[in-house]
């Protein structure tokens, strides 16, 4: 059986994604924390901005998807959406 996936909702697609940006984010933070205690200046200031990285990544991931998602609904109207092919199964026990 096929599907098609003709609309992305926007916002909350977005708010989604925002949130699995922030925490893919705490990965540079990892990074951050150990540049900031044992850096030199030079080096504690790329650890800083390590350390907002979960900020921007929310924030450029929300404002780029909100983009993308409006475009692909755009494009699926005309081109239709992307299709996928579903099964039905059952639980044996």
């Amino acid at each position: 059986m096929k599907k098609q996936l003709t609309r992305i909702s926007i916002l909350q697609s977005a708010k989604i994604t925002t949130a699995l940006y922030v925490f893919m984010g705490f990965i540079y933070t990892l990074i951050g924390v150990p540049m900031i205690i044992f850096g030199s200046p030079g080096v504690m200031k790329v650890g800083f901005i390590y350390l907002l990285m979960p900020i921007i990544m929310a924030v450029f991931g929300f404002i780029f998807f909100v983009i993308f998602a409006a475009l692909y609904n755009l494009l699926a109207k005309w081109l239709g959406g992307i299709e996928v092919e579903v099964t039905d199964i059952t639980n044996e026990a």
